[in-house]
């Protein structure tokens, strides 16, 4: 369990024991529940981290809600995006190993978290993340109960597929863009385990040329001249 459930929890615990001395049994079997579902709601399972290379894991637990092409400032991409239930682990994780060149916190709405809208409109921490393959960006969305984006991460620090970033407090979403040569390998509607499910494959050999902009002929062309190609 992360160390914020601690802060919901015990109180909580500790107003229940309080209401069992007076013996006011009700509230005492309501807050004890109430304990019991903060607990649960932070847990912090460990997660086996895929290594096959290129693969871009969820960051988060949920439902994939919507997958669809998008642009990211002028740049095709495809855009995967999750919900997360109230019952669902809340703990985020990092798609892919790589820095975090970017880390821009946005207010705004609380929108229900499955609506379109949410992704641009409600109260986010947007990622920029710089991979050895490339450029890919991910979302913390606050939902409707959701009132707070907590990240554990500074811009400038290397992160590791699948490292726990932050959470979302009591239901949200989390959005993954990636670049438009990326594969998408999940579906509307499938569950998905932050940091151990793979949403998308990118090679980083493609990456690294979507990236730099060159062709394939423009980047032979060099190595000839270099006298590293045969």
């Amino acid at each position: 369990m992360v160390k914020e459930g601690y802060s919901f929890g015990v109180p909580l615990l500790l107003l229940g024991g309080v209401s069992f001395l007076l013996q006011w049994y009700v509230a005492t079997a309501a807050l004890v529940f109430l304990a019991a579902f903060v607990f649960s709601f932070f847990r912090d399972p460990e997660r086996v981290i895929p290594v096959e290379p290129g693969a871009v894991v969820s960051p988060a637990d949920g439902r994939v809600l919507v997958v669809t092409d998008e642009e990211n400032e002028g740049r095709p991409g495809k855009r995967v995006s999750i919900f997360l239930a109230i019952w669902n682990v809340h703990v985020n994780r990092a798609p892919a190993a790589g820095t975090i060149t970017k880390m821009d916190y946005r207010p705004g709405k609380f929108l229900a978290a499955m609506r379109e809208r949410a992704s641009v409109e409600n109260e986010q921490n947007v990622f920029t993340l710089s991979t050895d393959g490339g450029e890919m960006v991910f979302k913390q969305i606050a939902g409707l109960i959701a009132r707070r984006v907590v990240s554990w991460k500074k811009v400038g620090e290397r992160v590791a597929r699948g490292e726990r970033i932050g959470l979302v407090r009591f239901g949200s979403r989390v959005d993954v863009w990636v670049p438009r040569t990326a594969e998408i390998v999940v579906r509307v509607g499938e569950s998905v385990k932050g940091g151990s499910s793979v949403v998308a494959r990118w090679p980083a050999k493609a990456a690294a040329s979507e990236l730099d902009g060159t062709s394939r002929a423009e980047t032979d062309g060099n190595l000839t001249v270099a006298g590293k190609r045969s």
